[in-house]
């Protein structure tokens, strides 16, 4: 099976051209992950900078972790409503947590 027309094309037509659903929700999921991740490394880059405490650093990166495994667990496996909302709500606590912090030093720092 091909995704894309113009390979089905060369190699025997548009019926060979179709969508697979597991692999459409994999990356859908591909997708979310790399609009949550990145943010969350930029931030945690930045956070890391402040000199946090070790223990609070770790408590915001093992929580955003643990969401982030839940709601791919949630994704992958169609998990009923509100599991996959629930773990993408927590793994953005730690987010926002570091956001703050980052902005209330450099606000002060100024």
């Amino acid at each position: 099976a091909f995704a894309n027309p113009e390979d089905a094309m060369r190699h025997g037509g548009l019926k060979h051209c179709r969508e697979d659903p597991d692999v459409e929700r994999c990356r859908r999921l591909h997708r979310n992950d790399m609009e949550c991740i990145f943010p969350f490394l930029f931030l945690g880059v930045l956070y890391c900078m402040l000199d946090p405490s070790p223990s609070i650093a770790k408590v915001h990166f093992r929580i955003f972790f643990l969401a982030r495994l839940l709601h791919t667990v949630a994704y992958l496996f169609a998990l009923k409503a509100p599991t996959r909302s629930l773990a993408y709500t927590v793994g953005q606590i730690p987010c926002f947590s570091m956001a703050i912090k980052i902005f209330i030093n450099v606000a002060f720092c100024w």
